[in-house]
């Protein structure tokens, strides 16, 4: 079951772009994250995902005290489910006053980790309270109708889903609602200061935890859900992710 504590974080959490360099993080909070990671819930439990917390020194991040890097099976929507279970992580660092930035660009030596490949890295670092965000309205982020479709009912989700972290804040998420049914696209292309070759890389992470967000949302409403993921990319300007059945109360 997804945690509904998390969707309180959802108005807390923010991409740390600065850390306080005079606050640690104890030995107790990075066992504390080791054992969390051992419970976050998979997209596809068939997938074997690791990760690894090292001193920032160690990679070519610039920010926070530690980087998590994050290794996995290269499956079919491995990127996906890479989102989709570390954006658990996200949230539960922010209840406990962590701050925390996907860092995509970043690189570290050990690329491999009990034969599973290096995907991306998460910067962490202890902030004080007040440094979280304390109006989620004042994100930049897109206008509700350009990223969702057809409401019918789920104004609110559709507000709260469009706040998920993504890479550069490019938001390559857009839903269409018709009926019990949302369809979840990424757009192919999308205008960013990433290479052009890594978009579809980072944007594909991005909708794993555009997934975990929606999720969140819709049973923190009361609706239940079937997701079915979409198995393969086509060559259109909006590819589908996921198609949700929705089950109103």
């Amino acid at each position: 079951m997804i945690d509904p504590a998390y969707y309180q974080m959802i108005f807390k959490r923010k991409s740390f772009r600065k850390f306080n360099d005079t606050l640690k993080l104890s030995q107790d909070e990075l066992r504390d994250i080791d054992e969390k990671v051992k419970d976050l819930i998979p997209l596809i439990d068939t997938i074997d995902v690791k990760c690894r917390i090292v001193q920032r020194e160690e990679t070519t991040c610039k920010r926070g005290e530690y980087c998590l890097l994050i290794y996995s099976e290269e499956k079919e929507n491995f990127l996906l489910n890479v989102g989709y279970m570390f954006e658990q992580l996200d949230l539960y660092l922010a209840s406990k006053d962590i701050g925390v930035c996907w860092y995509g660009m970043g690189k570290t030596q050990v690329t491999g980790y009990d034969n599973l490949k290096f995907v991306i890295m998460i910067a962490l670092g202890k902030a004080y309270p007040h440094e979280f965000r304390k109006d989620y309205t004042k994100c930049r982020r897109k206008e509700t109708q350009e990223i969702w479709n057809g409401a019918l009912g789920l104004e609110r989700v559709a507000e709260v889903v469009k706040y998920a972290p993504s890479a550069c804040n490019t938001q390559s998420w857009r839903v269409v609602c018709e009926k019990n049914q949302l369809k979840v696209y990424r757009i192919a292309k999308v205008k960013s200061i990433m290479p052009k070759d890594k978009v579809p890389f980072y944007n594909t992470i991005d909708m794993g935890i555009f997934l975990y967000f929606l999720e969140l949302a819709l049973l923190y409403n009361r609706l239940s859900f079937q997701r079915l993921l979409c198995q393969k990319e086509g060559e259109a300007e909006l590819i589908p992710v996921a198609l949700y059945n929705l089950k109103r109360a």
